[in-house]
């Protein structure tokens, strides 16, 4: 792999440049998952937090890094509506790589004012009830999951969707503050990642072999068709158009 001059990080590394980004996606262009994600442990060591939604691109991630750093810091975050699936892997997770997993739940007065007011499933009615409803259950509980993270890692992929087809393996996150975020999947196709998994033999949701390549809260996903675009499940009631994204990697968010 050839190596570009990474410029040095200003004082506190909860922040960073354009340009410091800039120079760790050229350093690592080819870089493989394993490469990107051992640069980002060695640097932010107990600092490096890995969002793990459960997805299969999740638990690779997870795998490669136990592979190379002995006890992770990684959370999931536990919007009080997913699978019975996802708590089945979850188990099945901890008992694998004998990981404290983190769980990170939303306030449960917010929770139930939301409910109160506008019923259990205000989130059909149209795209800005439903995002209320995830920055309640996902983007808040993501900002305390991060209050002790420099960087954090994601599955992102760039083949997941149209709107994150430019994603990076180095990416400034302007929504958390300024932090690191490490993307070590992003150039990876859904080959190469299930060959990962497959050949490792790592955990994976049931509901994957049912059809759901996008996995999240119960009544927001549905199986796919073959040949549907892999995030038609996610609030299908939603035109494309819309995002069909939760808030967490958008470029911008407001504060919860």
């Amino acid at each position: 792999m050839r190596l570009a001059r990474v410029l040095p990080w200003s004082g506190d590394t909860a922040r960073c440049s354009a340009d410091e980004v800039a120079a760790l996606n050229a350093r690592f262009a080819e870089a493989t998952p394993s490469e990107t994600l051992g640069y980002a442990a060695g640097r932010f060591g107990s600092r490096l937090a890995v969002a793990c939604s459960l997805g299969v691109e999740d638990v690779a991630v997870l795998h490669m890094l136990t592979e190379m750093t002995a006890g992770p810091r990684v959370f999931v975050l536990d919007t009080g509506r997913l699978p019975e699936e996802t708590y089945d892997l979850l188990e099945r997770l901890r008992a694998r790589y004998a990981l404290p997993i983190e769980l990170y739940f939303p306030d449960a007065v917010r929770v139930e004012s939301l409910v109160r007011a506008k019923g259990p499933l205000s989130f059909r009615r149209s795209v800005e009830d439903r995002r209320e409803c995830c920055a309640i259950r996902k983007l808040a509980p993501l900002s305390r999951a991060l209050a002790v993270a420099d960087a954090w890692v994601t599955g992102l992929r760039r083949g997941q969707s149209t709107g994150r087809a430019e994603t990076e393996r180095f990416e400034l996150d302007a929504a958390n503050d300024g932090r690191l975020k490490v993307n070590p999947l992003a150039h990876w196709t859904d080959e190469q990642v299930w060959r990962h998994v497959r050949e490792n033999d790592v955990p994976y949701s049931t509901l994957h072999d049912a059809g759901y390549p996008s996995i999240g809260c119960a009544p927001c996903t549905r199986a796919v068709a073959p040949g549907e675009d892999a995030r038609s499940g996610r609030w299908s009631w939603e035109t494309p158009e819309e995002g069909r994204e939760c808030g967490l990697h958008s470029p911008r968010r407001p504060r919860h």
